[in-house]
């Protein structure tokens, strides 16, 4: 899988843009906001369809423009995929894969692969659970497109649940929330399958990759834990079956519904799961020095790179922004070992910290040359 052309109008600080990047490796040079990581993310959000900045879509758009254009076309064994996105600053943005609209977004993120690390990944591993979930998510949506609309469904049905909630309170109809609690926890169950298959398939590349990055000794193992159902820790027992999910949160909603209408939200699902990590047995996030917080979030995306190049037969887009300045060599050299394998696209504001031949694209004044 490698980008053939990307063609940016109006995103972010480009009015218009045109590249047709080398099919191996890409260098961006140019000083700190000169526009290197919009190009990263412009091409990250044509696999997954929102930014990897977590800003809203409006953010996009460049001032003083009402609507931004994204489009790429791709190359794959199996034939060539194209995907454009009309994102305006005020209604529904068009999302067309190969000239038509796709039935579900999430077929978007099956067909083009695409991994990125970031120097904000140290928050996937220092702060709260929602940036892992999303990690799980949107990997998972990678790998099956099914994934992807399970978690829509999901998020749809929470917004129905809570928007009740806000406007009735305690007021709220039992029936009706009975409905929302039965669609809530039908797609809980599946999204919550999915999270714990993908994190037993990710233990031992985890690992590996942890291992690859200048940690040899250290055990590295993911963990689940759900406020509503007790579940079995990651690699010592069976997935448990969706049926059984279902079941439990919907007595959990049950259970919570007059805190959920005194509180008008829904406080208990999916959610608010917590997906994290222990090395040797301690908790990364308040236990790991800094350094090991880093080589973890540098492992969780050498893992998902290999478990794309696995399930596609070839490598994904890795798109790597900045990190060769925050890296140590020890790291660094982990993430070498990728370079050769598939398309890259690093940025840097000083050529001199990658070391690694590719061709070298100078970005000034919202151009590339």
């Amino acid at each position: 899988m490698h980008l053939d052309w990307l063609e940016l109008r109006d995103f972010r600080s480009y009015r218009a843009l045109r590249l047709q990047p080398d099919p191996g490796v890409n260098v961006l040079v140019g000083a700190n906001g000169a526009g290197k990581t919009n190009v990263l993310e412009a091409i990250a959000y044509l696999s997954t369809l929102r930014s990897f900045r977590r800003v809203p879509d409006a953010a996009l758009v460049r001032e003083t423009a009402e609507e931004a254009i994204v489009r790429g076309g791709f190359t794959r064994p199996a034939g060539e995929v194209r995907v454009e996105v009309q994102i305006r600053l005020e209604g529904r943005r068009t999302v067309l894969l190969n000239g038509k609209r796709p039935s579900r977004h999430a077929a978007v993120a099956a067909e083009v692969p695409v991994v990125w690390f970031l120097p904000d990944d140290l928050d996937l591993v220092k702060r709260g659970p929602a940036g892992r979930r999303d990690y799980l998510d949107e990997l998972a949506a990678q790998l099956s497109p099914g994934a992807g609309a399970d978690r829509a469904e999901y998020d749809k049905a929470l917004r129905q649940r809570n928007a009740l909630l806000r406007h009735q309170g305690r007021d709220a109809d039992p029936l009706t929330l009975e409905v929302w609690d039965r669609r809530l926890a039908e797609a809980a169950g599946r999204v919550v399958v999915q999270r714990l298959a993908l994190l037993e398939q990710l233990g031992p590349r985890l690992e590996s990759a942890y291992r690859t990055v200048g940690e040899d000794e250290a055990v590295l193992r993911p963990t689940y834990q759900a406020g509503w159902v007790d579940l079995p820790r990651i690699g010592t027992g069976p997935v448990p079956d969706a049926s059984s999910l279902v079941s439990a949160l919907v007595a959990a909603l049950m259970e919570r519904r007059r805190r959920d209408m005194e509180q008008r939200t829904t406080t208990v699902g999916a959610h608010r799961d917590e997906p994290g990590f222990e090395l040797d047995g301690m908790a990364v996030r308040s236990r790991a020095s800094q350094g090991e917080q880093r080589s973890v979030a540098l492992s969780l995306r050498l893992a998902a790179y290999r478990m794309l190049e696995e399930r596609h037969g070839q490598p994904p887009i890795l798109l790597l922004d900045d990190v060769f300045s925050e890296l140590d060599l020890g790291r660094v050299s982990g993430v070498m070992e990728l370079l050769p394998r598939g398309q890259v696209f690093v940025t840097t504001a000083r050529d001199d910290y990658v070391t690694v031949a590719g061709r070298r694209w100078v970005v000034e004044g919202g151009r590339l040359t």
